[in-house]
This record gives C-alpha cells, sequence and structure tokens, in this order.
C-alpha cells in the first residue's frame, strides 16, 4: 500500500514540474532539427534524420530522467519532506521502492513521447524494439539517479557520478579494444595495468553502448535474443542498484 501510494504521488509530482511538457517540447525541437538536418543530407535523407533523432533522443530521455530523479529526491531532502514520511511510520523499503516505481513510470512515459517520431521514420519493428530498449535505459538511469542521491546527499556529486557512470557505459567497449590493441603496440607495465584496469571495468559496467543503437532503426532491428539479454542484464544491475540504495538508506540517520 504504502509503494503504490508514494509511487503515485511521485508520478503526480512530474506532471506539477512540468516533466511532460519538458519531454513534449524537447520532441518538437529534436523534430525540426532532425528536418533539419534532413536538408543538409545530399543523399539517403531519411537515413540520416532517422540517426540524428534517434541518437539526440536517446540522450534528451536519459538527461530528463536522471535530473527528475536527482531533482525530486534532493528537493524533499531540503525540504524536510522526508522526515514527514518517515514519522508517519512508513517503511524505508517502501519510501525507496514506491519511489524507484514512480521513476519507472516517468522513465517509460518519457521512452514513448521521445520514441513517437520513430514510428513514422522507422519500420514498426525496429520502433518497437528500440522503445523496449530506451525503456529497461531509462528504469537504470533512475535506479543509479535514485542510489546516488541517496549516497552522496547533494545535487551536483550526484549528478556528477551518473553522468561519469553513463558515459563510461557507453564507451567502455571502445576502450577495451583499445587497451587490447595499443597503438604504439608496446607491452609496458603501465599498459598492463591500464589494461587491466579497463577489463575490470568492463565487467562490472552495463555495455550501453549495445543498448538502443541507432543501427537497429537504419540497418536491421537486432535478434530477439539480443534484446533478451538487454532485458536480463539491464534487471540484474536493477535490482543490485536498488539494493545498493536500500543499504545506504537504512544506515542514514535522519
Amino acid at each position: 500500500m504504502h509503494i503504490t501510494t508514494i509511487g503515485k504521488y511521485t508520478a503526480l509530482e512530474a506532471l506539477r514540474t512540468r516533466v511532460p511538457a519538458t519531454a513534449m517540447l524537447a520532441l518538437v525541437l529534436l523534430v525540426c532539427a532532425s528536418l533539419f538536418i534532413r536538408e543538409l543530407a545530399v543523399f539517403e535523407a531519411m537515413r540520416f534524420q532517422t540517426g540524428f533523432y534517434a541518437a539526440a533522443a536517446r540522450l534528451v530521455a536519459v538527461f530528463l530522467t536522471s535530473v527528475y530523479a536527482l531533482a525530486s529526491i534532493t528537493r524533499e531532502f531540503n525540504d524536510k519532506g522526508l522526515e514527514v514520511v518517515l514519522a508517519l511510520d512508513v517503511p524505508r523499503t517502501h519510501y525507496i521502492c514506491g519511489k524507484l516505481a514512480g521513476f519507472m513510470v516517468v522513465a517509460m512515459f518519457i521512452a514513448v513521447v521521445m520514441s513517437l517520431p520513430l514510428w513514422i521514420l522507422a519500420p514498426a519493428g525496429a520502433a518497437c524494439t528500440w522503445t523496449a530498449s530506451l525503456m529497461i535505459e531509462l528504469a537504470l538511469i533512475a535506479a543509479l539517479s535514485l542510489f546516488c542521491v541517496v549516497t552522496f546527499s547533494q545535487l551536483l556529486p550526484a549528478a556528477g557520478f551518473v553522468a561519469a557512470f553513463y558515459l563510461l557505459a557507453r564507451c567502455i567497449t571502445a576502450m577495451r579494444l583499445m587497451g587490447a590493441h595499443p597503438i604504439s603496440g608496446e607491452d609496458t607495465p603501465s599498459q598492463q595495468f591500464a589494461s587491466a584496469l579497463v577489463e575490470g571495468l568492463g565487467y562490472l559496467l552495463p555495455a550501453l553502448d549495445q543498448w538502443t543503437a541507432t543501427s537497429w532503426l537504419v540497418d536491421s532491428p537486432p535478434e530477439p535474443v539480443q534484446l533478451l539479454g538487454i532485458f536480463l542484464q539491464g534487471m540484474v544491475y536493477l535490482t543490485l542498484l536498488t539494493a545498493a540504495a536500500l543499504f545506504d538508506f537504512h544506515r542514514r540517520s535522519l
């Protein structure tokens, strides 16, 4: 009961803070920008437009989801609203799970809104797969943002950690390839250490460069087993981040 109520009011908070309106405004701006890109293309204009819109929409969706989650929890910390909720004998586990549920509802809404033009620009199957992958990615970002803001308690360091995590997860595959095949070709101790460090991060971080790929829309959609792997990987990281947020929140003194 507590989880449902907290999740519902978290989702309603998105309406009061104009998250849907912001998403729609971003949608309009990105569509206009993609039309401009299409006019600049000499050939395969539709392909350029689709690729630009998909890549930009993905980044905007991640930004909106993360900023909303971070700002929502930070606002409750600063306004002492959290103390009021917990004074009503609400278990801390219910609070975290309820906030995460509300953030995931908002994330799914943002994913659906940002993917609307792709149902016109790309085949329906590819657009559906891309949207499903974006939903999983935004759910992961929501859980990561919740964990960071609970751990750091401040907006700026939490936002910095989320940005660093996301950028590193997007680049980790390329970094692993560069570490395995250095340009200099020298096998120095520093090169070995850097390669081992990158390999270790590769096992810890999700390979987000393989999620929500633009190539699914302009070339060919992924195999169902690939989408299943993304779903399972997302659920694992979602569970770990939620457990970490619960651990940090339970040891926090209010």
